[in-house]
């Protein structure tokens, strides 16, 4: 397990960070940060790369779509239609971007880690389990369905809780007739039976 270190690195990310971002989505990635933190110490990853990954998880959300489209087009990253169509999912992506060149971020798990948090996908490394689970479960959000269960589950089986969280976001998306992306499907899929 790595050792606790809130760094320098870390305290300029969060200046950084809090000037980007609005108050709510600030907040929200601090507990994401501490989320993230604990899972990290609970199965034995890095708590340092965990706090990190956790606080710049959202940091491109204060991007308007434009921006978004551009800036991972100008990362030569792959665009998907529903990612077009829906350009919010691509703050994920975006993410790993500005992590990189405005935070100054080059650990391949921590961006990885970012740039698959909103979707997931199969065969995530732990750290990319740990920060997908923390973004559901932090103590900022309410009214999530299952949200205690998903919690308990996050702590005993990071697995299963990953399930859990892509069933209710497939649910929820069913529901509300928004776009489904398929590497949530996917993901649901590859953990569901883990």
């Amino acid at each position: 397990m790595g050792s606790i270190v809130i760094d320098e690195k870390y305290d300029e990310c969060r200046k950084k960070l809090k000037e980007s971002i609005n108050n709510k989505r600030y907040f929200h990635s601090l507990g994401v940060s501490n989320t993230a933190a604990c899972l990290a110490m609970r199965y034995g990853s890095d708590v340092s790369k965990a706090y990190i990954a956790g606080l710049l998880h959202d940091c491109a959300k204060g991007l308007k779509d434009v921006e978004l489209l551009d800036t991972v087009r100008s990362a030569g990253i792959k665009i998907r239609k529903v990612e077009e169509e829906n350009p919010d999912l691509l703050h994920s992506k975006a993410g790993l971007v500005v992590a990189r060149d405005k935070y100054g971020i080059n650990d391949e798990d921590i961006l990885s880690s970012i740039s698959n948090h909103t979707t997931g996908r199969p065969g995530m490394s732990l750290l990319e389990k740990i920060v997908f689970v923390a973004d559901y479960i932090e103590p900022n959000r309410t009214n999530l369905p299952g949200l205690e269960q998903i919690r308990r589950e996050a702590f005993t089986n990071i697995d299963a809780a990953i399930a859990l969280i892509c069933k209710n976001t497939l649910d929820y998306l069913k529901d509300s007739a928004k776009a489904v992306d398929k590497n949530t499907v996917d993901t649901y899929e590859y953990y569901k039976d883990r």
